[in-house]
């Protein structure tokens, strides 16, 4: 009988995007599935897990590293050092070699381990660099953030051009980085187990009669990039234009959480304050906004609860190769009204699961009043949208994953031949 692969995914962040997918591949007994994180996480999470294993990185990898330009590529070598060291002290200790390495291209940086171990790798690189992700126009970098993204940039076209396989969230992902290097990379966004709570008839003290129609932003953090101040813009013109009545407005997520862009050092820049957050700012900007509800970071638990209490989703994506919140949205049954270009058309299909709107207020705001008037399109969307997180479960992707870590394995021995 043919020995399982042993793979070890490695990430100084834990849990990660691949924390589910590695303790599938176990229990199911598809590979010898390990999770090599820090020391601290070990400790924090070994009741949880039963197959944790730790490396320390040499030196700190949290907070600013001795130079700004190259931060990024110093904590790497950091952490990648560190890992060359465990993983070499767990094939001792096992007495065979691991099969396959699954490195976030960032807190797993995989660039010392080539050539110093049998092992094949695969790196998961989420964008090239912020240059070609994009970013708001009206809130740019400064010099220093654009030749920093730089040596990012770099550190993942390496990855690419010498790991045995590469791994983006998304095709429009992929396209971001240059037509040679594309042919060295698959498109596989991760696998979720999102369990859809039963929808709420209202929210608590609410009768059916008097409950507002519910209109929703939900991102982990509340930015320029996630599509947020179109959020706002909008809920400041339903109020404007007397549309907004007996409708209720809230925006999930932390508005001081990082983001993908650069609106928050923007607006520090700007009002010469560390306190205020780009909320702030859109709420000076949009005073009408001043109804949404901020309930910031919940439980999940919470969270759950609370995305079953709403009628209508708005995903004005702005920049963005792959979210977590979209899925979270749809495998709970959601209507999604979403942005047309991105990535988000490889989630939600037009008048299928959802509706996609060009970058257009006008078209958006016919959308919503169109949506909040016809419940029967809304719970066909709604129907529609809990099948495409059923397509996503991780029983249905993960034999994806083993099939690309099967070629990464081979192409790795082929190599070797060499």
């Amino acid at each position: 009988m043919q020995e399982k692969p042993l793979i070890v995914f490695v990430g100084a962040v834990f849990p990660s995007q691949y924390t589910l997918l590695c303790s599938h591949l176990r229990k199911t007994g598809m590979a010898d599935a390990w999770f090599m994180t820090t020391p601290g996480h070990k400790a924090r999470h070994d009741k949880e897990y039963d197959h944790l294993l730790s490396f320390q990185p040499d030196g700190k990898i949290v907070g600013p590293q001795s130079y700004y330009y190259t931060s990024k590529l110093e904590r790497s070598a950091r952490i990648s050092r560190g890992l060359l060291q465990a993983l070499l002290a767990f094939e001792k200790e096992r007495g065979r070699r691991i099969d396959l390495i699954v490195a976030h291209s960032l807190w797993g940086a995989p660039n010392w381990l080539y050539d110093e171990l049998d092992a094949a790798v695969v790196s998961y690189i989420e964008f090239p660099s912020f240059l070609s992700h994009g970013w708001d126009a009206a809130y740019p970098p400064d010099q220093s953030q654009r030749m920093s993204d730089r040596n990012r940039e770099m550190l993942h076209y390496h990855q690419v051009l010498c790991s045995d396989l590469t791994i983006v969230p998304s095709a429009h992902a992929r396209s971001l980085f240059p037509p040679l290097l594309q042919q060295n990379i698959e498109v596989q966004f991760e696998g979720f187990d999102i369990q859809p709570p039963l929808r709420s008839a209202q929210p608590p003290g609410q009768t059916g009669k008097d409950k507002p129609f519910t209109i929703a932003f939900s991102a982990r953090d509340l930015s320029s990039a996630k599509g947020f101040e179109t959020y706002m813009r909008l809920v400041d013109r339903l109020v404007r234009e007397g549309d907004g009545k007996n409708a209720r407005f809230i925006a999930i997520g932390d508005p001081k959480a990082s983001s993908y862009g650069y609106e928050q050092q923007w607006v520090q820049r700007r009002y010469k304050a560390e306190d205020l957050s780009f909320k702030d700012h859109l709420l000076r900007i949009y005073p009408a906004a001043e109804v949404v509800e901020f309930p910031g970071r919940l439980p999940y638990a919470e969270f759950a609860q609370l995305l079953a209490e709403v009628d209508l989703f708005l995903y004005p994506l702005r920049h963005g190769v792959a979210n977590w919140g979209l899925m979270e949205i749809l495998a709970r049954g959601g209507c999604v009204i979403g942005s047309n270009w991105g990535f988000v058309p490889e989630l939600v299909q037009h008048d299928i699961n959802g509706m996609l709107m060009p970058d257009n207020d006008d078209a958006w705001m016919d959308a919503i009043l169109q949506l909040r008037n016809d419940p029967a399109r809304r719970a066909r969307y709604s129907q529609a949208a809990l099948e495409t997180g059923k397509r996503f479960h991780i029983s249905n992707v993960a034999p994806r994953f083993m099939e690309m870590f099967r070629l990464a394995i081979v192409r790795k021995k082929v190599k070797a031949l060499r």
